[in-house]
């Protein structure tokens, strides 16, 4: 069954973002985390971006490879925009395509000093047009803003582009990280009404360590409820009670959206197989 059919047949689609070791020595114990993952029978598992080879780490194809062939889990590997023009994103399709892997989330990605524009591509349905073009038998999945990308106007004209994705040929869309429930309906409600039929995943990230607060929190751009900055202001300097409060909540959160209808929930588990199993737990009546 591939990724697509799954939104077809299943109440709530259940899938975990990983990311590529920045050095290829770690690869073994990614190898081990994913193993420890594939007992929480998640539906796919997403690879973030990593070129890997000259570039160092581990490559995004070769994480593909492990999901897919060895675990026998369904991959969705991330390829980005930026830093890529036809030639090298036609020869990561080829490593894909070669190993099985099929399904791939287009992003424009993050603008950094490492990664020059692409001469090709400068939005992510050029992508998705382009992965269409060299591979039709490729499923092109997609990312969406809950709260409307930074750079977009208004969340309104977001949304609009999501259409524009989907003519691309996108076929589910993977929201980015939120912490407000309210804001992902209110998205979903608008991508609706102008007219997004795509199955869209929730994407959820407990926050269970005082590092990640500043590092995720500040830089997603995601509204802080208030139940949230609470959590967070009464339990920072307690680093046991700050994991247990960041998995609760992140249960909470999840549970309100497999109850409220979201065709999928993701989670961003920071290649950490315990929090994933935890909120896994939490939610495993409802999937």
């Amino acid at each position: 069954m591939t990724i697509t059919e799954m939104f077809q047949t299943k109440r709530c689609v259940f899938s975990i973002e990983c990311f590529p070791p920045k050095q290829t020595t770690q690869m073994d114990k990614m190898k081990t985390t994913l193993t420890a993952m594939q007992k929480l029978n998640p539906d796919f598992i997403s690879v973030t971006f990593g070129a890997g080879g000259s570039a160092g780490g581990v490559s995004t194809v070769d994480v593909a490879d492990f999901i897919q062939n060895e675990l026998h889990i369904p991959a969705l590997a991330h390829l980005i925009c930026m830093g890529n023009d036809e030639a090298s994103a036609a020869e990561v399709l080829n490593r894909l395509d070669a190993i099985g892997v099929r399904d791939v989330l287009a992003l424009r990605g993050d603008r950094t000093p490492a990664r020059p524009e692409s001469p090709n591509f400068a939005h992510a349905s050029d992508l998705a047009h382009f992965i269409k073009y060299k591979k039709p038998h490729f499923s092109v999945h997609g990312a969406c803003y809950p709260e409307g990308h930074p750079e977009s106007e208004t969340l309104r004209k977001d949304v609009e582009n999501l259409c524009i994705k989907q003519r691309a040929g996108a076929e589910h869309l993977l929201t980015q990280l939120f912490f407000d429930n309210t804001c992902f309906y209110r998205f979903l409600n608008l991508a609706r009404r102008a007219g997004v039929t795509l199955p869209i995943s929730a994407g959820v990230m407990p926050i269970v360590k005082r590092s990640q607060i500043e590092r995720t929190v500040a830089l997603s751009s995601a509204s802080l409820p208030s139940e949230f900055t609470r959590m967070i202001s009464r339990w920072q300097d307690d680093p046991a009670a700050l994991y247990d409060a960041g998995i609760d909540y992140a249960v909470r959160q999840l549970r309100d959206l497999i109850e409220g209808g979201a065709d999928g929930v993701h989670l961003y588990a920071m290649n950490d197989a315990a929090v994933a199993e935890k909120l896994y737990d939490g939610i495993r009546d409802l999937l």
